[in-house]
């Protein structure tokens, strides 16, 4: 084959009318973030959420484009850096993935850093302000050997929603969840009181996806101060008990079935409040949470409020991230699977 190939490939170019999208592709403890670099209009808005919707009703075939198959796959995820909409802010983000839009991501924070940092996106700086659509976001990069070796960012307020609460699910009977925010709201169910394991996916993927539903149907989501469209419920973690200093172990089944690989940043910010508010860890202190596949967050409360008559905690999270390629994707408008195609 060496023979006959020719070695000028890089001086095509795509025909007249197709699209083209370049991206730079990361991960945060082996959970995938790909960061839209150009190709995609400037969402319209003048809110984070505003922005959100105009993408929903405007451009979502290209998040189908960029997050399904054949240029992603059912567990992709990604984002679309934006203008900020506050008059401090660095920029602003909108979180994909193969369901929709996310109102905030932890480890998207983590590998968007890493990324506008280390690729020059922005500015060197010590902070950046991130506007998202759950609120402000702050991280601060560790960068001593000059590339970004971690992120610790401090999340919007978290807290206890629903402690204990009891729900029908088809062919499981009664399950006890917790449902906190983090960001986006979840379901925190014990795994090892339902008889799963950390390591088996699918069985995971299935009862995570029956709890959620049971719960959006029968449990009221209602943040206290937020916009309407935080009113949902994002997905189910289990928790198990941790090992070896660990504290404990999270497995997140989110929007359409997909598996979070890292040990979910949201997730572990509405834990963190979770055990703060029955005061099983204090301010400061540091809780070390594993994944599906044992990578590990830190997550700490370090300042306590209130989010309408709830009591809050500002969660911080720290993890890593590592860039994993530059893409140029292309979308011929003949290709009648050019908005991709979803298989679980």
């Amino acid at each position: 084959m060496a023979g006959i190939l020719r070695r000028d490939g890089a001086q095509w170019h795509a025909p007249a009318g197709w699209q083209r999208i370049t991206t730079i592709d990361a991960h945060t403890a082996g959970e995938p973030l790909r960061v839209i670099t150009s190709g995609i209009p400037e969402p319209v808005g003048s809110t984070m959420l505003a922005k959100r919707d105009w993408m929903r009703q405007n451009q979502d075939h290209l998040r189908r484009a960029l997050m399904l198959e054949p240029r992603g796959h059912a567990d992709m995820y990604g984002c679309l850096p934006t203008d900020p909409v506050t008059p401090d802010g660095d920029f602003g983000v909108l979180f994909l993935h193969n369901e929709g839009y996310s109102t905030m991501c932890g480890h998207g924070i983590i590998a968007v850093t890493k990324v506008v940092l280390d690729c020059g996106l922005v500015a060197n700086q010590d902070v950046l302000r991130i506007d998202t659509p759950a609120g402000r976001v702050t991280a601060v990069a560790n960068a001593e050997s000059g590339s970004v070796e971690s992120v610790s960012f401090k999340n919007v307020p978290s807290f206890l929603l629903h402690s204990k609460r009891t729900v029908v699910v088809p062919q499981l009977g009664d399950v006890c969840c917790d449902i906190a925010f983090g960001g986006a709201f979840y379901a925190y169910v014990d795994g090892a009181a339902l008889g799963l394991t950390p390591d088996a996916p699918r069985p995971l993927i299935d009862v995570g996806m029956r709890i959620k539903h049971a719960v959006m149907d029968q449990v009221p989501i209602v943040h206290p101060e937020g916009d309407a469209d935080l009113n949902f419920l994002y997905g189910t973690i289990f928790v198990w008990p941790g090992q070896d200093g660990v504290h404990s172990r999270n497995v997140c089944i989110f929007a359409d079935g997909e598996v979070d690989r890292s040990p979910t940043g949201t997730g572990v910010s509405g834990r963190a409040a979770i055990h703060f508010a029955r005061g099983e860890v204090q301010l400061g202190q540091t809780m070390t949470i594993e994944s599906i596949i044992r990578s590990r967050f830190d997550v700490r409360a370090v300042e306590t409020t209130t989010v309408g008559s709830l009591a809050a905690i500002v969660p911080e999270v720290t993890g890593s991230a590592f860039i994993t390629g530059r893409h140029e994707f292309l979308i011929d408008p003949s290709d009648p699977l050019a908005d991709g195609v979803f298989l679980r």
